[in-house]
């Protein structure tokens, strides 16, 4: 589940990946050479297995199917084993067969027959989709890596189902406004401190404490704001009240659930208590315009907006189609996250930046959730509930699992 971002720069979509491939393979089939997709004339003529398809015994003689890199299917050939040199691909060939029949065998482990003389059909078939879709996964993966602006890795797996890459999912790193909405993002005015710890700093101005202590984790109550340093700020980029315009620190996973909650988040390192995790970004519109998308996203079951309500209702972050890793964070009534709004550059009360800290430690492997009821408030009780007309047509059943599960999203 979660949400789809901002960032109107360098937007991508998947469909994009699909588009490429076609074109390597075209460009080999005419024999035509195009540096920008990576076809030369020193590769032009290469072969280089990309994935196995089948397998098949003939004269006592094994041999695979093979799907060659960048050439399309139809030049596909079947090569004795002894001229394979591709372990991880045998491997994850064998892999996919014991998983497939072990769905059949409802979870119960498998032993392949070694007197098989070729593969069923139905096997065959399953072993190329869970190729393709690992092929496309990794592309995904690099993607998400070229377009990401901050200093953790972005990892994808699916152990799961035959799910690819989500389809018309747009990858930014910041807020993307509507049209007719307009993003200040300079400031007027920066401290002038040499150590803005112990100086009157930026927050001090606001009004506020400074968010952070000497280790960087986050001190003050939900609900608080963050008054961050800014560009016109005379301190240095290793300035203590710089944390969440630098990005998340974290290698993060985005995987496939297996609780029927589609896409999830998990970290693949350990995360200190109140620590900056991740910033929710998306594309900025009205709260009129999130009203009429909200009955279209109740109707399917989805929650994707995320209401600026820090001072005002005016305006609401919508990441159904626009999105950082944020974006596939799912909610839970028991999270491990907690939302926090930010001001840098940008300090129109209205249009406070969203970021995600950890409520406890995070242990490797542990999924990353937050409230999608607990805004910038920290308040989740019945009355801090939306319960507007959209919300009220359609509940979301909640599939969280905890303890304290309310039973509803909304």
């Amino acid at each position: 589940m979660a949400a789809a971002a901002a960032g109107a720069r360098g937007a991508w979509c998947v469909p994009c990946l699909a588009s490429l491939d076609t074109l390597q393979e075209l460009c080999r089939k005419e024999k035509l050479t195009c540096k920008s997709i990576g076809i030369t004339k020193r590769n032009l003529n290469n072969y280089e297995v990309e994935y196995l398809c089948d397998y098949k015994i003939e004269k006592d003689m094994e041999y695979y199917l093979v799907k060659w890199k960048g050439w399309p299917e139809t030049t596909n050939t079947w090569e004795p084993s002894r001229n394979l040199k591709c372990p991880l691909l045998l491997e994850q060939f064998y892999n996919d067969q014991r998983d497939y029949l072990s769905q059949l065998k409802q979870g119960k482990a498998v032993m392949l027959k070694n007197d098989i003389k070729s593969l069923k059909p139905a096997i065959a078939e399953y072993v190329v989709k869970k190729a393709k879709q690992r092929v496309a996964l990794q592309r995904w993966q690099e993607e998400l890596n070229r377009k990401k602006n901050h200093k953790g890795m972005i990892f994808v797996e699916n152990t799961v189902d035959l799910e690819g890459p989500p389809l018309d999912f747009y990858y930014i790193n910041e807020y993307k406004p509507a049209p007719g909405i307009n993003l200040t993002n300079e400031a007027i005015v920066g401290c002038m401190c040499t150590d803005c710890f112990f100086e009157k700093c930026c927050p001090a101005e606001a009004g506020v404490h400074l968010a952070y202590n000497k280790k960087r984790q986050i001190k003050i109550q939900p609900g608080t704001p963050i008054y961050e340093c800014n560009s016109r700020c005379k301190c240095g980029p290793d300035c203590p009240n710089r944390i969440v315009q630098k990005g998340t620190p974290y290698s993060l996973c985005i995987f496939r659930t297996s609780n029927g909650c589609g896409w999830g988040v998990k970290t693949l390192v350990k995360i200190k208590r109140m620590s900056f995790v991740m910033e929710y970004v998306g594309e900025v519109i009205t709260s009129e315009e999130a009203e009429r998308r909200g009955q279209l996203y109740d109707n399917k079951g989805i929650t994707y907006l995320f209401d600026l309500d820090y001072e005002s209702d005016e305006f609401t972050v919508d990441a159904a189609r626009y999105g950082n890793v944020s974006h596939f964070v799912n909610h839970s009534c028991d999270p491990n996250l907690q939302v926090f709004n930010v001001f840098i550059d940008n300090l129109d009360t209205r249009l406070p930046r969203i970021a995600l800290f950890s409520t406890r430690t995070i242990h490797p492997g542990e999924e990353l959730t937050f409230d999608y009821q607990m805004k910038g408030s920290g308040d989740v009780s019945s009355e801090s509930i939306d319960l507007s007309p959209a919300k009220k047509r359609v509940r979301t059943v909640c599939k969280c699992g905890s303890v304290s599960c309310r039973g509803y999203l909304n």
